[in-house]
């Protein structure tokens, strides 16, 4: 599937149910226990409730004024809600493919124009927007089978291929090639008392930067 085939129009939008329907299997796929608490657990999950609330507001697009004028309220309370309550603010014109996954909740925003591909999967405190960098301005495009971890940030005007895996707390503002893992340095030790203990020099062989 290539990335914008989910573009923001009429004859597009009509494929958010199935889209949705994907997306609901993955996070069934996700939950744990018997059928009736895997159900259940999707169900009460915030991550569920943000997806379905987006999917709705792509459905609505393409209904006549009047049931939009109708159902516009209760959108915007669910968004309000999953905003408010969860920590899940996602702009109504972003873009993702079906199998959408969030997998944890809090502190989580995604910019209006970010396109995202097939089966994107994201975790907290995470950060998908615009850059004001000249050389980069504007919203990132991500790739299929993507997978970021807490704490990451994605800026700009750049792409992620696909089957990238981007690790916990990486700043990522360049673009990323097909099926690479991005992290952050490892961890340094801040302190370490009453020994002379010091921290060894990194080089590339013990890690990575972003």
């Amino acid at each position: 599937m290539k990335l914008g085939e989910y573009g923001i129009f009429a004859d597009e939008m009509c494929r958010a149910g199935e889209m949705l329907k994907q997306d609901l299997q993955k996070a069934y796929w996700f939950a744990k226990g018997s059928r009736a608490r895997r159900v259940f657990a999707c169900l009460r999950s915030p991550g569920v409730q943000a997806v379905v609330a987006h999917r709705m507001g792509q459905w609505l697009r393409t209904k006549p004024f009047a049931v939009r004028l109708f159902l516009k309220p209760f959108l915007l309370m669910l968004r309000h809600h999953v905003r408010g309550k969860w920590g899940i603010d996602i702009g109504p014109e972003a873009q993702f493919g079906p199998g959408f996954h969030i997998i944890h909740y809090g502190g989580i925003f995604i910019g209006g124009d970010i396109i995202a591909g097939e089966n994107f999967t994201i975790t907290h405190d995470i950060t998908l927007g615009f850059s004001r960098a000249k050389c980069i301005q504007g919203f990132p495009v991500i790739g299929n089978n993507v997978y970021i971890a807490p704490g990451a940030k994605i800026a700009g005007r750049i792409k992620i291929g696909d089957n990238v895996k981007i690790g916990a707390n990486a700043v990522i503002e360049r673009d990323i090639p097909d099926n690479a893992v991005v992290q952050t340095r490892p961890m340094l030790v801040a302190t370490f008392p009453n020994t002379s203990f010091e921290e060894p020099p990194f080089t590339e062989e013990k890690g990575m930067t972003t």
